[in-house]
């Protein structure tokens, strides 16, 4: 593992990551009585039961979790989780030694529902960040890392599914037989899944454009001028008129159709269609135009 500036910086953010993963439970969900998903689920309602700070149950779990992943996986990932849930735990007893919070502490006298919602949005804002400068929040995800080192052909979806279930339905007996925490922690994980996916995706969506023209020279160029994707040319033969055409294929951004639009208007006898794309692997933005 190479100490690079990009790895110093990577640091730095997973710091402040941390910090604002242990804000979002102070303020959202230990004021609101119900467990958030996955392994600090679990530990919040030990917290809540037995008073045994999240801080310190999330270092007895992780730091043995981190180590394998060193000696296993990646070293890199396994230090910057290791730094995440070092923050992440030192900031929570800080939080519980001061006031200056107070004022900030959410609960639900007015709505109960908007607590999971903020809480669930900050964890899946900070998942999808650790996990573009490979890190993670530590927990349910190095487990997932270290059992997928061993069985790279399996999921562990279904494991991480169970373990959630199984926090939502202990939440009904550690809160006192009350079915609001059950439905907070399932509303939580919802939240915090589809901001990371969402964030994930953002900038790996495109569409695929398919373009039938006489003209594919001209279009061509003026794609890559203009909207800087590349083009590919296939050769075509429209079976009504039996003429001999050119099929344009481009991956462009969701943005640009717009662009494309005033291209393609430029030039008779052309048209498109256009399919989306989920996920592009590989560099497709950055080409120089003139």
């Amino acid at each position: 593992m190479k100490i690079t500036p990009r790895f110093i910086f990577d640091c730095i953010v997973v710091v402040l990551l941390g910090i604002l993963h242990s804000l979002s439970y102070e303020i959202f969900i230990f004021s609101n009585q119900f467990a958030p998903s996955g392994i600090n689920g679990i530990a919040t309602m030990i917290q809540y039961k037995l008073g045994f700070s999240v801080g310190y149950m999330s270092l007895i779990i992780n730091v043995p979790l981190c180590v394998a992943a060193f000696l296993l996986c990646d070293k890199e990932y396994a230090v910057k989780s290791f730094l995440f849930t070092g923050t992440f735990s030192l900031a929570l007893l800080v939080w519980k030694n001061v006031t200056f919070l107070d004022p900030f502490i959410y609960e639900t006298h007015i709505s109960p529902l908007l607590a999971p919602i903020a809480g669930g949005a900050i964890t899946g804002f900070v998942t999808a960040l650790n996990m573009r400068i490979n890190s993670s929040t530590g927990g349910t995800d190095v487990i997932a890392r270290l059992y997928h080192r061993f069985k790279p052909n399996s999921s562990i979806v279904h494991i991480i599914f169970i373990l959630n279930v199984a926090v939502a339905v202990a939440s009904y007996f550690v809160y006192d037989f009350a079915m609001d925490p059950v439905i907070l922690c399932i509303l939580y994980s919802f939240v915090s899944v589809m901001v990371s996916d969402n964030m994930l995706k953002a900038d790996k969506s495109a569409v695929k454009v398919e373009i039938i023209t006489k003209h594919a020279d001209e279009v061509s160029q003026d794609i890559i001028d203009n909207l800087h994707h590349s083009v590919t040319e296939v050769n075509a033969r429209g079976m009504y008129s039996h003429t001999d055409l050119q099929m344009l294929v481009c991956i462009i951004n969701k943005h640009q159709l717009a662009d494309l639009e005033r291209i393609l208007a430029k030039y008779p006898d052309t048209f498109s269609f256009v399919s989306r794309v989920n996920q592009t692997i590989g560099n497709f933005k950055h080409v120089k135009g003139k």
